[in-house]
């Protein structure tokens, strides 16, 4: 492990990090509000990284096993630092508390303990969605984007922090790759911006909508989230954008260069908006009558549908009181999640078509053993690495997913709000079932099952790796 690198670009992490803060301190001076937890913020933050860059590498090569480490330290480091602010301010007083919230903020999952967020102040609330914006495309990869670091080594640090079972290279540079990544991201995020605004939206609503939707987050500066505006026109727009922002961004960069036909290709693309045509009919046509006909029922239903598949967690009305066999259309859309690739999170669309092609094959095996069947995806053959690792990270997400709920059950509260809970946060949505639904929130639980809840978040963003990685032993051998 190249200890004195990591050190290294740990660093020039929290020095971003530090930069970055600038903006929610304009946010706060603009709206003339006091900004000292941002300046203290910034000076601590900053200070640390200025010495972790201090450290000098005896090579510049980042291997496999650091790229791990430093996406999973660097995603804590961040988010401890990230807190201040909130605490700083008075804003979240409870350390563990806005440790939660940020994050939430940063893993784009969007769960909160805030009670009453229209009380907390104007630049701690752009903070808070602009925490979504920062965690979507990662932190690491913006480094990447404006920094010059340790060359192809890179691509390991990329392959760790980008959500999706492969990560491959646009271009051949990764440092490219990375630009071209995030020109999308900002380019789609602005356009939501402009599209709200000719909504009625004030530039600071829009921004902070806007950070939500491209994130895949679901933070809003309104109680009642989205459906505080009641107006289809923001609805349609804010839903549409979700669904974007959780499709592959490789495919953007496909039709940006003109090879339209390979990316609408796309098997996973296909599922993805089929999942969510699918779950749209089937939801509306449960809850046309309390929705007041067809029309509102399917607005309604495109809208929730849209925030939940792309792991965004907006709301706009309270499903909890949708026909139970519609809430848990919306539990399978949890599990199942976004594109990979995205800023979506869940298990990931192209995983959950392996898994059950995977058990199609086994089917046809047992019942024509001579027969050599094969899983495909886009017409390529998975080969059995790939299939190997697509089932690990599945039995691994389940094994998680019961240990949380069992943690979170000592709280003693009803199954369906634990099991959504964990599975929300481990799937970056926000918002769960019961107690958590869209009119709840976390504050219900203890400091040990936010614990719990917090690093669930951090797995799930991370797709498991990083973190757990971190926790073994051999990890730290020389």
């Amino acid at each position: 492990m190249n200890r004195r690198m990591n050190c290294r670009v740990l660093g020039l992490l929290l020095l971003c990090l530090a930069v970055l803060m600038i903006l929610p301190t304009i946010a706060g001076l603009w709206y003339g509000e006091s900004v000292w937890h941002f300046i203290i913020t910034m000076a601590i933050t900053g200070a640390v990284g200025f010495v972790m860059t201090r450290v000098k590498p005896y090579s510049s090569v980042i291997y496999a096993k650091d790229g791990f480490v430093i996406v999973g330290l660097g995603w804590i480091l961040m988010s401890l630092f990230g807190a201040l602010p909130f605490v700083i301010s008075g804003d979240i007083p409870n350390y563990i508390d806005a440790v939660f919230e940020t994050v939430s903020g940063f893993t784009t999952t969007g769960s909160s303990i805030l009670e009453n967020v229209e009380e907390m102040s104007q630049g701690c609330l752009f903070w808070r969605s602009f925490t979504h914006w920062i965690g979507g495309m990662g932190v690491l990869v913006f480094i990447m984007a404006v920094l010059p670091m340790s060359g192809e080594h890179s691509m390991h640090i990329m392959r760790a922090e980008v959500p999706g079972p492969t990560v491959g290279k646009l271009v051949p540079r990764v440092r490219q790759t990375a630009k071209i990544l995030y020109l999308i991201y900002v380019v789609m995020t602005a356009v939501e911006v402009v599209l709200l605004l000719f909504g009625g939206m004030s530039l600071f609503d829009a921004l902070i909508h806007a950070f939500g939707s491209a994130g895949t987050g679901g933070f809003s500066n309104k109680a009642a989230s989205v459906g505080a505006y009641n107006s289809a026109y923001i609805e349609m727009v804010i839903a549409v954008f979700m669904a974007l922002f959780a499709i592959n961004f490789n495919l953007y960069f496909l039709l940006l260069i003109g090879r339209w036909r390979e990316a609408l290709k796309s098997e996973e693309l296909h599922w993805y908006l089929a999942l969510i045509a699918a779950s749209v009919l089937a939801i509306a046509l449960g809850i046309r009558e309390q929705s007041g006909g067809m029309l509102n029922a399917l607005r309604h239903a495109f809208f929730n549908v849209s925030s939940i598949t792309s792991t965004t967690g907006f709301c706009t009305v309270d499903y909890v009181q949708w026909p139970h066999y519609c809430q848990w259309i919306l539990v399978i859309l949890m599990f199942c999640g976004a594109c990979a690739g995205s800023t979506g999170g869940g298990l990931k669309t192209s995983r959950v078509v392996m898994v059950f092609k995977n058990i199609a094959c086994e089917i046809r095996q047992m019942l024509h053993p001579r027969t050599v069947t094969r899983v495909q995806m886009d017409g390529k053959r998975v080969d059995e690495t790939g299939m190997k690792a697509v089932n690990t990270f599945f039995a691994c997400f389940m094994v998680l997913l019961v240990l949380g709920t069992f943690l979170v059950s000592l709280d003693d509260y009803d199954l369906s709000t634990n099991f959504t809970a964990v599975l929300s946060c481990l799937s970056n949505i926000g918002p769960g079932i019961s107690l958590v639904g869209p009119t709840g929130n976390f504050n219900i639980f203890s400091y040990a099952s936010k614990i719990v809840l917090t690093f669930a978040m951090l797995i799930g963003r991370l797709e498991i790796y990083p973190i757990l990685i971190l926790f073994a032993p051999s990890t730290w051998k020389r």
